[in-house]
């Protein structure tokens, strides 16, 4: 029988260990902020904030949002991010993308503190995960899918693994945490060839393709670990993933559903990195 992996399961896990840490940084007098930087009011950026924000002040993290007219200048929105980021009161920034098309993503990001960069946008941190380095923040749609995995006991050391998607967001950074845990990775995308037989070999099979229900049995193979990262919305105007889920639950070991599954876990992956940040930003004792 196939087990659904409930990210409200994960988050109740995660959710103990991460107030006693906040209770912790309080009694020495931290005070974990999160800085929420949207320019213009994108109802999917909204529709996260509100998930963030009550994930966030529920266990006691303090989130600031600050928004911005869509109209706003590359220049001043750089400088408002370096305001930001030397705020002694805010440890960690999450920056809403994409930003309208005058301003130049790749110019803006590298001026986001390092060390409060929660959601892995500074190429510093881009580069630590690649490099396997855990100072660093990845990505918190990948660290989702692990602290998935992680809860359902599922050792990927070893197992053959593909991903199905290579972009920063998910999908490059998602391969080199599983890499990390000594996983055999394969990455798929829209040019390659045979994908369903490459997917029909592995015994864990995470969808990011951002193509909604591409996944279908001819996908799957008996047994496999099915998580799916995709959030699309399907003909009759309800979300739904990349895999067809009524049709890779009749076959799959274990299976992510979507909603209810790796988007909830990534709101408490962010409040995770910034109760973290907190601590590594600590005042100097005098």
């Amino acid at each position: 029988m196939v087990v659904i992996m409930k990210g409200a399961d994960v988050v109740k896990s995660m959710k103990e260990k991460m107030l006693k840490d906040v209770e912790s940084l309080k009694s020495e007098g931290i005070n974990p902020c999160l800085a929420i930087m949207r320019v213009g009011a994108r109802p999917d950026d909204l529709a996260y904030e509100r998930g963030a924000v009550k994930r966030c002040e529920g266990l006691g993290i303090k989130c600031a949002v600050k928004e911005y007219p869509e109209s706003i200048g590359q220049d001043d929105l750089i400088e408002e991010i370096q305001k930001t980021g030397e705020d002694g009161g805010i440890h960690g920034i999450l920056l809403f993308r994409p930003l309208p098309k005058h301003i130049d993503e790749n110019a803006v990001k590298h001026f986001i503190n390092p060390e409060k960069d929660v959601d892995c946008l500074n190429p510093v941190n881009v580069a630590k995960v690649f490099e396997g380095d855990a100072s660093g923040f990845a990505p918190c749609t990948p660290a989702a899918v692990m602290e998935m995995l992680e809860h359902y006991g599922i050792d990927v050391t070893g197992k053959r693994v593909v991903v199905i998607g290579r972009s920063l967001v998910v999908g490059k950074p998602l391969s080199m945490l599983l890499l990390k845990k000594n996983a055999t990775v394969t990455i798929c995308h829209t040019r390659t060839r045979n994908i369903e037989e490459t997917c029909k070999s592995a015994e864990i099979l995470i969808a990011a393709a951002g193509k909604a229900k591409m996944v279908t049995d001819r996908y799957l193979s008996p047994g496999q670990v099915v998580i799916d990262v995709g959030i699309n919305t399907d003909r009759d105007g309800g979300l739904c993933g990349d895999v067809d889920y009524n049709a890779a639950e009749k076959v799959a070991g274990y299976i992510t559903p979507v909603p209810g599954g790796v988007g909830t876990v990534t709101a408490a992956v962010l409040a995770k990195h910034v109760i973290k940040a907190a601590g590594r930003l600590k005042p100097p004792v005098k």
